[in-house]
């Protein structure tokens, strides 16, 4: 009970009617009611607005149901998917779409398109592009071949139909000369993608030309090939310098028959008889004549896998064989002369050396003035061998993995001028040690000699078994011999104590060391308290040459001391040197097939050196192939060919009625043998007079054009 009921009075009164009351309590209930329905509405309002954030999250999520009624909004509002109310640095929702995908999906994409084709800005917002510095000018198609090229995209993924569409697409083609971010453009992207296997070499070569007769179809005086990346490279250039053999053989060997693409092959046939056919390789960008060219990349880059493979496709070999026999052998023999030259005057110099302090004097006789000529000419040859070597050394930086290829004569000659420099200094500050220096440039000098051996190829595969040899097993072999011989040396120091000297010499014998020594004359003999003298005993032990009474009066630990000599013994003599035998075989089994490329290799390395050192105008005049003009279908065409003649046995039932008694008009009108009698070669003539005859047309048509008909 209240206390106001308690005493009967109360403080407040209330004078409403009951029906005021009733009143009042449904005006507070109106109100709540508005102010429901104003809050739903405003949430309801919310909901149906779509800012950039709430879209972003959406197509994040991958869920369509967050975009319900998206359309609708910007329908009502006049509002665009395209609009830079919905770009983030031209970042769109379809560029955010693309970023969130799973298993290669995106539900939200479809819709967006769908929504941006119903307010008429799909091609605004498709082709909207980013304006960050870093990913400028690249739209949406580029996502999802992370930030490069559309066409590159469906071209790696042999996606052929999409290659069409996109080349040839009406409304907006996509541009085959554009470059992705490293430069590269749609057929540097399919060399990179190229692994040499079979069935991705078939691909690679299938899409490379589709794109090439696309790309001339629809601009015909566009020539992709020619188009370099960020690196300087071109298709062929790079394929060259990834190994990527399979495309680079087909890029090289490209024909095309058909008159509107006859201008995009680097292969012409001249004339078929048989199995034998005569063609023209185109050698733009391919010849060392110009600088940065495919032989150059092949030959001077010592780190491309399938060098020696990709050396040996045509045209390279046969251009390296001209190149030899045009100038390159001819220049090799006269270095030859000029090295033994050199070597004749440098032993007959330090042959007749002085003795005394240096520097001595001059001799105003003939002999002192030859003396002093032949110093000089020495001093001039080593200055050249020095510098010639730093220039090779900085050219190709070698590593122990590329000497065993390309050999270690450059390094020799460049130890061997740095030799005859550093005793040439000596000699001129006095001091007598230059002769030690200058012998040891001497016999390395001798030992150079054998670079020149590459000049003849039975030497120079020797040459290269050489190099194999000592690059590989006998360093291996020195390194675990070195640990063994310097372990057991100061094993048997520390464990040989030297017996007290005696003085009595009088009943000296003669033993297989030392001599007999008279008497009173004192004798001092070489003790293991030395450990060179050990390690040089021990060493001869290692080719059977020790003694073992050197161990006479060490009477102390012998029996360990004969234990360390027998485990030596059997380490060095019996387990070391049999197993480098071994080894030696082994390795002249491995190489026997390899030297051969090798030598290859090592003897074009030498050419373009030799052509390198030609002036320009000598260079012209050596230049091999003969420049061609061909009637294609963009007109007059003048390349620079190199002539091959190849026999394939697999079409020899093919083309066994087709020749062309022109080589200089390999498009001509070919008729089979029957059809006239000047096309059928004299049975009673041989191979080699036929060829021999077909040899003395090509060089007395040496100016014939070959005109192809459009």
């Amino acid at each position: 009970m209240k206390k106001s009921e308690m005493f009967g009075f109360s403080l407040e009164t209330d004078n409403r009617t009951e029906e005021e009351k009733k009143q009042q309590q449904k005006a507070a209930r109106v109100l709540l009611d508005l102010l429901t329905r104003k809050e739903q509405s405003d949430r309801k309002r919310e909901s149906e607005t779509f800012p950039i954030d709430r879209l972003f999250e959406a197509v994040a999520s991958r869920d369509v149901r967050k975009l319900e009624g998206l359309h609708q909004y910007l329908h009502q509002n006049t509002k665009k998917l395209s609009d830079s109310l919905y770009q983030s640095y031209g970042k769109t929702a379809l560029m955010k779409a693309l970023l969130h995908l799973r298993d290669n999906k995106n539900e939200t994409v479809e819709l967006l398109i769908d929504i941006s084709e119903k307010l008429g800005d799909v091609q605004e917002f498709v082709n909207a592009a980013y304006t960050s510095s870093y990913y400028k000018g690249q739209t949406a198609l580029h996502i999802p071949h992370d930030g490069e090229l559309p066409l590159s995209l469906a071209a790696c993924t042999n996606q052929a139909d999409v290659v069409d569409f996109l080349m040839a697409n009406e409304h907006q083609r996509a541009d085959a000369k554009l470059t992705d971010s490293q430069g590269n453009t749609v057929l540097h992207a399919l060399v990179v993608v190229a692994d040499n296997s079979e069935e991705n070499t078939d691909m690679i070569t299938s899409m490379y030309d589709r794109i090439l007769k696309t790309s001339a179809r629809l601009h015909p005086t566009l020539n992709l090939e020619d188009i370099e990346n960020l690196k300087g490279l071109t298709p062929l250039k790079m394929a060259a310098r990834t190994g990527k053999i399979g495309l680079f053989s087909h890029i090289l060997k490209r024909e095309f028959q058909d008159s509107d693409t006859k201008h995009l092959s680097r292969k012409f046939t001249e004339w078929v008889y048989g199995p034998v056919h005569s063609s023209l390789y185109d050698l733009s960008s391919v010849d060392s004549y110009r600088d940065g060219s495919v032989l150059e990349i092949l030959i001077y880059s010592c780190d491309i896998p399938n060098r020696h493979e990709m050396l040996e496709t045509e045209p390279l070999s046969q251009l390296l064989d001209e190149k030899w026999k045009k100038f390159a052998g001819q220049m090799f023999f006269l270095n030859f002369l000029f090295y033994i030259l050199y070597l004749i005057i440098f032993t007959a110099v330090a042959y007749n050396k002085r003795g005394g302090k240096p520097p001595f004097p001059l001799e105003r006789t003939t002999m002192g003035y030859l003396y002093v000529s032949g110093q000089l000419l020495t001093l001039l040859a080593n200055i050249y061998f020095f510098f010639r070597g730093m220039i090779d050394m900085c050219r190709k930086c070698p590593n122990l993995k590329t000497l065993l290829i390309d050999g270690y004569y450059e390094i020799l000659f460049l130890v061997q001028g740095a030799l005859f420099l550093v005793s040439a200094g000596l000699y001129l500050f006095g001091q007598e040690e230059y002769l030690g220096v200058m012998v040891l440039c001497l016999a390395l000098s001798w030992v150079n000699l054998l670079y020149f051996s590459r000049g003849d190829r039975n030497m120079g595969i020797y040459s290269v078994m050489i190099q194999k040899m000592i690059l590989s097993d006998i360093l291996r072999f020195l390194f675990v011999y070195i640990v063994f011989l310097f372990g057991f040396s100061a094993a048997v120091v520390t464990l040989l104590i030297e017996p007290p000297v005696r003085n009595d010499t009088q009943n000296a014998q003669k033993t297989r060391l030392f001599g007999s020594v008279n008497t009173g004359e004192e004798c001092i003999k070489p003790t293991f308290t030395s450990i060179s003298f050990t390690t040089l005993q021990l060493f001869k032990f290692t080719i059977g040459m020790g003694d073992m009474e050197f161990s006479q009066g060490y009477h102390k630990y012998k029996e360990v001391f004969y234990v360390l000599l027998l485990s030596y013994i059997i380490l060095t003599y019996i387990l070391l040197l049999n197993m480098l035998i071994a080894l030696m075989n082994r390795t002249v089994e491995r190489i026997t097939m390899k030297s051969s490329s090798i030598w290859r290799l090592q003897r074009a390395v030498t050419i373009l050196d030799m052509e390198k050192r030609l002036p320009s105008c000598l260079r012209r005049r050596f230049r091999c192939g003969v420049e061609k003009k061909l009637a294609t279908a963009l007109g007059e065409d003048r390349r620079w060919c190199f002539r091959v003649e190849e026999v394939n046995w697999n079409k020899w039932n093919i083309n066994l009625g087709k020749i062309n008694e022109d080589p200089g008009s390999c498009d001509c009108l070919q008729q089979p043998a029957s059809d006239s009698p000047l096309h059928r070669p004299n049975r009673g003539r041989s191979w080699r007079g036929f060829f021999t005859d077909g040899s003395r047309r090509r060089q007395t048509n040496q100016s014939t054009e070959m005109n192809t008909p459009v």
